[in-house]
């Protein structure tokens, strides 16, 4: 099975990622969920809901979010490790991370 994520911020500006099975088997749900948690800390984001436990769609957005399109715009080894754990995280063929809807679908 092959992975397509896509990131979206607003209008025509989707950058999307193509996946193959083999790497996103690499990594478990754990790591992914671990990397996430470390930009989610490192890019200093704000919690969607500050009365709970952050869920995993809340920090694959957030960190979309405040790591800033320039960085998927490049296609930048970040923007690949993004829609890796992003993958793993989710483990489903198509995500689509619309950042300027706050949407993943």
């Amino acid at each position: 099975m092959s992975y397509t994520v896509t990131v979206v911020f607003g209008g025509n500006r989707e950058y999307e990622f193509a996946l193959h099975e083999s790497e996103v088997a690499g990594t478990t749900k754990e790591q992914a969920r671990s990397w996430l948690a470390k930009e989610f800390e490192e890019l200093e984001c704000t919690p969607s809901n500050p009365m709970g436990k952050v869920l995993v769609l809340d920090m694959i957005l957030n960190v979309a979010k405040y790591a800033g399109e320039s960085r998927f715009e490049q296609a930048s080894d970040w923007a690949k490790r993004f829609a890796l754990v992003t993958a793993a995280a989710l483990d489903r063929p198509a995500v689509r991370v619309d950042v300027a809807s706050f949407v993943v679908g």
